[in-house]
Order: structure tokens, then sequence, then C-alpha cells
């Protein structure tokens, strides 16, 4: 059967989750517990691409689902027709009609996007009815592991082009539609100058940028005569692409039209795009000819597979290229595919009101979740960022701050400046939005200064200095306490 789009993409995607999510939310109300108040954070275990550091982003994507979160009507009748392995209905009609009219009514902080954010550190806190707080698991993850992948990508390839223009033109390598969207609003965010995706220039506001395809030279099967006519038809966007036949020979007939543009009074070619070859070779050799010519202003853009590892090599090789055309490994995070963000359970409103703080055990430490409310305070000094400590919401961080390394709890430090910031900003309370929508302006400003804050040996791109961020010693304290009886009891057990 043919699904068109239009029936894909609803106004309601309650469904765009797993369905253990809503198998569990069952299980959870046939308990008699749907309604008990459960704290889920979402974090990653693992700063992306080996480096130092990501940027947050999707976080207001994840506010934008959580206030219309809810089953339709349509949600609810298809729930009824799944079976279960013995051929019976999966969901107990009682559940479906339960389910009917809710909405998500919890309250949610979220890390603004833009936001530098560590491993282990909470960028979503979700406080809502357990059932809800379980069934948002799945979107929130799907909406924030991918944004934050790519805007951390983003802020790599920005950072290794030193200043020069990066355009993000990687649609048509996009894991689809939704996800070249998603992706090129994140890399605005990331730092990125402009983007070849018209739809997101439209829903977003980004500014969109394009030269022209192989195609329209092939089709003239002349580059001096592709790009007269180019010029003519589209006369604020005289970038030419350079490589059809002969890159040199490219080069010299963008010349010769830019000679002509400036005899009617058109003004200079805005650019020659090299998309192939020795870039570093040839990006010197089209430099040395448009200043020969007389054409200083006209810029060197360059594709072709580009990465960070690949611009700081052509810049270590003297390559002459002013704007870089980064597609591919931008928009599909080329060498590290997910994030790999998870959604844990922190804690558990017991009847009796008091908190209860679960623990996931693991044989890696890495995987051993973090009992209880967990907050963020962001320590600076002199503009600069000195250290994160997550601490127990409940209890405050403790004075003065001092946290203990994650990769090893045995070490602890001290922190101290003159200026502290809590990193988690509340976004919902009771299920209303109440924080301001997210501003994607203000996203990418966040995230220029964050860097520009962040130690260098942090911030490159191979072999990272760690950024300090512990464990408060009263979370640190229950953790362990929690981790030793838990073992206890699995003895035993």
């Amino acid at each position: 059967m043919t699904t068109p789009l239009s029936a894909l993409y609803r106004s309601s995607l309650a469904l765009a989750t797993d369905l253990y999510q809503l198998t569990m939310a069952q299980a959870y109300w046939h308990a008699g517990v749907a309604e008990r108040e459960a704290v889920f954070h979402l974090t990653f275990r693992k700063e992306p691409f080996n480096g130092g550091y990501a940027i947050a982003a999707g976080t207001g994507l994840a506010i934008d689902y959580l206030a219309q979160a809810r089953l339709d009507d349509s949600d609810l009748d298809y729930l009824a027709t799944i079976p279960g392995a013995d051929g019976r209905p999966l969901f107990q009609p009682g559940f479906l009609a339960y389910l009917r009219g809710q909405r998500f009514t919890g309250t949610v902080d979220v890390v603004p996007e833009g936001a530098l954010v560590f491993a282990h550190e909470p960028l979503v806190r979700v406080r809502a009815p357990i059932l809800w707080a379980q069934l948002v698991e799945t979107p929130l993850l799907s909406l924030v592991n991918f944004s934050t992948l790519i805007a951390t990508k983003a802020a790599r390839v920005v950072a290794a082009a030193a200043g020069d223009p990066v355009l993000e033109m990687g649609l048509r390598r996009a894991q689809g539609f939704d996800g070249g969207l998603t992706a090129a609003r994140a890399a605005w965010i990331g730092g990125v100058s402009a983007t070849s995706n018209v739809l997101a220039g439209k829903l977003y506001g980004l500014p969109v940028r394009g030269t022209h395809a192989h195609s329209w030279v092939m089709f003239w099967g002349d580059d001096e005569e592709a790009f007269r006519r180019y010029a003519a038809a589209v006369p604020g966007a005289t970038t030419f692409l350079c490589d059809t036949f002969d890159t040199e020979a490219g080069v010299a007939a963008a010349i010769a039209v830019g000679r002509e543009l400036r005899a009617a009074g058109a003004g200079d070619v805005m650019g020659v795009r090299l998309d192939s070859g020795d870039l570093a070779h040839l990006s010197i050799q089209a430099r040395a000819a448009l200043d020969a010519a007389g054409f200083a202003s006209t810029r060197v853009v360059a594709s072709n597979d580009l990465d960070e590892h690949l611009i700081t090599s052509l810049k270590l090789q003297g390559a002459r290229i002013d704007t870089w055309g980064v597609g591919t490994k931008l928009i599909t995070a080329y060498d590290q595919p997910a994030l790999g963000g998870v959604y844990k359970l922190g804690a558990v409103r017991e009847p009796d009101g008091g908190w209860r703080y679960p623990i996931k055990l693991s044989e890696q430490p890495i995987k051993i979740s973090t009992p209880g409310i967990a907050g963020v305070r962001r320590v600076w000094q002199g503009g600069a960022l000195v250290g994160d400590v997550i601490y127990d919401g409940e209890a405050g961080p403790s004075t003065p701050r001092a946290a203990h390394h994650l990769a090893d709890p045995t070490r602890r430090f001290a922190l101290a400046g003159d200026r502290e910031e809590e990193l988690l900003v509340p976004a919902m309370v009771d299920g209303a939005v109440v924080g301001a929508p997210s501003d994607l302006v203000a996203a990418r400003a966040r995230c220029a200064a964050d860097l520009a804050a962040l130690s260098p040996r942090t911030r490159r791109a191979d072999n990272p200095q760690p950024y300090p961020v512990g464990l408060d010693p009263v979370l640190h304290e229950r953790k362990l306490a929690l981790i030793a009886a838990a073992r206890a009891k699995a003895g035993a057990a």
C-alpha cells in the first residue's frame, strides 16, 4: 500500500513513538500507578565525534511537541486494531478510554538551544505522571539526539573554517525530508551562514544560498555560454560552477563572462565554485587568475565531501578558499551516526509524598544512572567557563562548590568563580508553556558565545582536554549508597 506524505505527517504525532512506551503505559494504568509523579532526565554518555563538547539543539522542538502531545480519536482507533501475540487486542478498551481526551500536563526544564553541554548533564528534565513521562520518551530522544548531533558537527566545521562562511547544502543526501529540515535548523544554530534547503528557509527564517548544477553547463555544452545565460537569468546569484569539463578553463570562462558583465554595468561575478579535484591547488590557481584579471572581490567557493578535518587540511596546504559548501558529511553527521542520548528515571513520588530514587546498574560505569532530581550549575570566572556541577534539585548545590569526577569518583575538585548559571531553565509548568518560544538567532549567538568562553584545549577538534563536570557530594554519596544497596540485594538474590 502506498501512503502519501500528507497522510504520514499529520497534525497528531503522538504515535511517533515505540510500541513498548504504549504497552508500559497500559501496564502503569493496569497497576493503578499511572498518576504517580516521576522525574526523567534526557542525557548523553559521551561527547560526539571524539570531541570535548556538544551543542544543545532540539529542545525547542521538544517543547513544541509536548505542548500538543495527546492521542486523538484516530490514534486511539488505530491502537484498538493492534493484535497481541495471542491474536486478541493488545490494548484494553478501558485503557484506551482512559487516554481519550488526555494531554501532557507535566513540568519540563530544558537547556536552551545553542548552549554548550557535556556528557551526563540533563538536556531535558521531565516531571509528570509516570504514564505520560514514559510516553514522551521516544519523541523527545528523536527530537533532541539528532539536532544536538548536527549542531555539534556544524560548530566543528565552522571552527575549522576559521571565520570563512560555511554553507549547509546537504538536503539531497539527508535521511529524508524531515532529516534535512531538522539538520538545516540545527546547523544554523551551530554557526553555518546559510542553507540550500528552501523549505528550511521558509519554515525557520534561515538565509538560503545556492549556485547551479553541472547539468546546466552540460546542457549548453560550453562554460562561457552557460555562465552568460545563467547571469542573464539570475543576476543576483552569479557564482559559477567551473569544473564540469576543465577547472582552469572554467575559471577562464567565468572571468570572460565577468568582463562582459562589468562592461554592461551588471557588477562583478560573485564567485567561482570548485567541486572536484585537488582543491588546494585549484583554488590557488583560481585565486591567482581572478586577481590577475582584476576580480579580487570574486570569491572562491569549494565543495566536495568536506568536513572539519578536510577543511583544516586544506587550510594547512595554503588553499585560497573563501566559502565552504558542506553537504553529506554535515547533514548525515558522517563519522558518528547517532548521539547516543538516553532517557532515564531519576525519581518516583511515593504514596506518602516522599521521593524514591531508582538506579540502573551496569557493568559499564558510564551506563549507571544518576538517582535524583538533577540540576546543573555552571561556574564562570572572568568570562571563561570553569566547570559544571550536577546536583540534587531538592538539596541544592553544596557550599563551597565541589564535585566528584564522573570518570573517576575518587577524585574531587573545587569550583570557584565570579558568576554562576543554572543550565536548566523552566519551559513548561503543568503542561503550559512558560518559556519564550525558541529563538534561532539567540540560539546561534549563544552557541558562538559559549564556544568563545570554552578553553581552547577543550574546544580543539582532536584529543581535547575534558571539561570539568562532576557530581555534587550529596548526589555522589547517594549514588554510591544506592549502587552498594542494589548490588547487595542482587547478590543476596
